[in-house]
């Protein structure tokens, strides 16, 4: 790699980032929380919805983002290490951020909009085969972003301390995010008629499509802007150790020589283990989060303004359980504090199974699948890096394999799921009704109770590993 920026006169560690280049940095992943929100929450019902595509079209066309962004994650992070000499200037990192920049500004907005060309006799699998090669570049995108912008975490830091710092500001602009898609998405229903001058009435269909259309552009305008911010006052520079490094901080730079190797965690059940269970957490998360828009829309019969209130209500909900998650985590420990928010999955789903029609409830519904997914989510990862502990070295292949699995696991239980949609048409029938109030209760409950399985292995095979010392293995 070419010579890069002083660390400066206090030696190794060089000096603290500044204000502006922490907030920087912060922003640089925007884009991509803005595309993710809208992605999760909305594909789903766009493609089904708004354009009538068939449910296994519309599963199809995301189990192919799926295994695309499963599979591009690795490569990118093999490949971003053979281009530190090209892009030593400006820095690889950079350099790969700029590029996944680029691929999801140009490829979202199409998804979210008509196919250009398309007529009313246009088949379903040209269309379908038009949203595919926009969907693989955007998830390709999205990809390099991530991994570029997460790299930079111990490039940057110059201690633990700020590594948790640097974290901690991401994930706010990740809340800013989804409240802004979220917020975005109601104003423009709410708007739509008014600006229009004539009833749409307040069920999803084609004259939507302006709505998707707009929110798309409004997403990669913003986030373009925000991107802009990150690439001028972010500097990447020469990789800076701390003197003293805590060997506990899953966010260290990784050692020079590897303790554990890929194949060894292979060998560890603890990595099944949680695995498993984190698997089952993103199921919970990303399944709920891509179906209540449809529950929504079809069994409930609630208006189109509640695909946007009700997952914001969610997010937020969700979001100040979160500052809990510290307090309980050390007075419960992982194993209850994630048996405490499986409970709550567990409460809605028996709501959503023994009530047909929750009315203003399903507010009270929102609160309780948001503050669960939190606790499960925040508990997984935490129990994550406890596995990983002091093996940093190899921490990347651990986090890759379990975000491949629950990347792939998330495309084919959607695909399953549209498999089995009742409707012969595109668009839904009366069977819709029970239908998708049995897919929530299902991948709340039914997942759930498969978590629950794998939560009660760790409660008797505690988190650890098995083997030997792996400094000892050959």
């Amino acid at each position: 790699m070419g010579p890069g920026p002083p660390a400066g006169p206090r030696g190794a560690a060089g000096p603290p980032l500044s204000a502006v280049a922490r907030l920087s940095f912060a922003v640089g992943h925007f884009l991509n929380d803005l595309s993710a929100a809208m992605w999760f929450a909305y594909l789903l019902l766009y493609l089904h919805a708004v354009r009538a595509y068939s449910s296994r079209g519309a599963g199809a066309l995301l189990l192919l983002g799926q295994a695309a962004d499963g599979l591009c994650t690795p490569l990118v992070g093999c490949e971003a290490a053979r281009m530190r000499a090209r892009c030593a200037r400006y820095g690889p990192r950079r350099a790969w951020h700029l590029a996944g920049t680029i691929c999801v500004l140009l490829s979202f907005p199409f998804i979210f909009s008509p196919c250009l060309g398309c007529g009313e006799r246009t088949p379903e699998w040209v269309a379908l085969l038009y949203y595919a090669p926009f969907i693989v570049v955007f998830q390709f995108g999205w990809a390099a972003t991530q991994v570029a912008h997460l790299s930079l975490i111990p490039v940057l830091a110059t201690s633990d301390h700020e590594k948790v710092e640097l974290t901690a500001l991401r994930y706010a602009f990740t809340v800013v995010a989804n409240i802004a898609v979220f917020g975005a998405a109601w104003l423009l229903l709410h708007l739509q008629a008014p600006a229009r001058d004539v009833d749409v009435g307040d069920q999803l269909g084609a004259q939507d499509v302006p709505v998707f259309r707009n929110l798309a552009l409004l997403v990669v305008g913003v986030g373009a802007a925000f991107s802009l911010l990150f690439h001028l006052g972010t500097r990447e520079g020469r990789p800076r150790r701390a003197e003293e490094p805590d060997e506990r901080s899953p966010l260290l730079a990784p050692t020079a020589r590897p303790l554990l190797l890929w194949k060894h965690w292979l060998q560890e059940p603890a990595f099944y283990q949680v695995g498993v269970l984190y698997m089952s957490t993103r199921l919970i998360v990303n399944l709920s989060q891509t179906y209540v828009a449809m529950y929504l829309t079809y069994s409930l019969h609630l208006p189109k303004k509640f695909i946007a209130t009700i997952p914001l209500v969610m997010y937020l909900s969700g979001f100040c359980s979160s500052f809990l998650m510290k307090p309980i985590n050390k007075y419960m420990g992982r194993n209850l504090t994630y048996f405490a928010g499986l409970l709550v999955i567990l409460a809605f789903a028996a709501w959503v199974a023994l009530v047909d029609a929750l009315g203003v409830a399903v507010y009270a519904a929102a609160v309780l699948l948001g503050a669960g997914s939190a606790t499960i989510l925040v508990t997984s990862l935490a129990m994550t890096a406890d596995l990983i502990g002091p093996h940093t070295d190899s921490g990347a292949f651990v986090y890759g394999a379990m975000s491949f699995s629950d990347k792939v696991a998330n495309g084919l239980a959607v695909m399953a799921v549209q498999s089995l949609h009742p409707c012969p048409s595109e668009l839904c029938c009366a069977a819709c009704v029970g239908f998708y109030r049995w897919v929530m209760a299902a991948v709340t409950g039914g997942v759930g109770a498969a978590a629950a399985l794998a939560l009660c292995s760790l409660f008797v095979w505690p988190i650890g590993l098995r083997t030997r010392d792996p400094g000892d293995r050959p």
